[in-house]
């Protein structure tokens, strides 16, 4: 209980005033329509960076598909990227449909998990790119977790001989389901890009007010109000995981919590999630990891 209560009354935040000048600075900030993901555009932008933002159209295509067309644009324009917010998520959608993406995927897994693994996929060769000439432990990709993670997932994250819920969970146990899987992205993407200049961090950004609580019952909203900030709050833990030079090489695969601070105290089943069998962990985070390049070796 004492580690959450850390995640709930934060120190107060840094001032986006200490964000240096970032001109030539290329970054991109998926799910920037509104909310957290609009503001950590806007910081950026106020510095001179260059900033694309990525949203979702649920009308008109999957978000893997929307992704998937961001990014050919983007390499059509640009032959750098020095940061990748993968800031875009669902949360509570409606469980009465059977909610799946347009691929089948239950709809938090494919949106949370399957969409950004497949676009930080795609991304990754202009990432290293762009390290090999940028300032050390600048280049680095940002994954938006929550501390759901900890509180509504199972002991191992996530099961993997359940990922097609067939044996269904409550809307809570799926979102917490893939926000502990971007961490173990996060890390698994560390460990298997050891030395090539870029770093990988996962963050809790706080409890806020923002659009991700669209299908969250309005009794709980009205109970929680009194500890949810505005979007700006979150923004100031992803601007932190993005930019902080506390954060180095030595950190890649490393978990931020608000507003802006190290958080160790994992709980124990996600610990060993990302260790391997050899080394006496579960290996989850690897399985999964390689489950998702199964789903997506079609989508080059």
């Amino acid at each position: 209980m004492g580690n959450q209560v850390t995640h709930f009354f934060p120190p107060h935040p840094p001032s986006p005033r200490t964000v240096p000048d970032l001109s030539a600075k290329v970054y991109i900030v998926t799910g920037a329509s509104s909310g957290i993901g609009e503001q950590v555009a806007y910081i950026p932008y106020l510095k001179n960076t260059k900033v694309y933002t990525a949203a979702r159209s649920e009308s008109k295509a999957s978000a893997a598909i929307t992704r998937i067309k961001a990014r050919k644009t983007f390499l059509n324009e640009k032959d750098r990227l020095d940061i990748l917010f993968s800031n875009a998520g669902v949360m509570l959608g409606p469980q009465s449909a059977g909610s799946k993406t347009a691929q089948g995927y239950e709809v938090e897994l494919g949106t949370n998990c399957i969409g950004p693994f497949h676009f930080t996929k795609l991304l990754r060769p202009i990432l290293v790119q762009t390290a090999k000439t940028a300032p050390a432990d600048s280049v680095r990709i940002v994954w938006v977790s929550s501390n759901s993670a900890e509180n509504n997932s199972p002991k191992n994250g996530i099961d993997m001989s359940n990922l097609d819920y067939h044996i269904d969970k409550s809307g809570p146990m799926k979102y917490g389901i893939s926000k502990a899987v971007n961490i173990f992205d996060s890390s698994e993407f560390a460990r298997r890009t050891k030395g090539e200049g870029i770093i990988s961090v996962a963050l809790h950004p706080g409890a806020l007010k923002s659009d991700l609580n669209l299908h969250t019952p309005a009794w709980l909203l009205f109970l929680a109000g009194w500890i949810l900030k505005k979007p700006i709050y979150g923004a100031y833990t992803e601007i932190f995981a993005g930019m902080s030079p506390e954060i180095d090489a030595s950190r890649s695969g490393c978990y931020i919590i608000p507003w802006g601070k190290f958080y160790v105290e994992l709980r124990k089943g996600m610990v060993v999630a990302q260790m391997g069998e050899d080394k006496g962990g579960t290996g989850v985070a690897g399985m999964f990891w390689e489950w998702c390049e199964e789903q997506v070796k079609d989508y080059a």
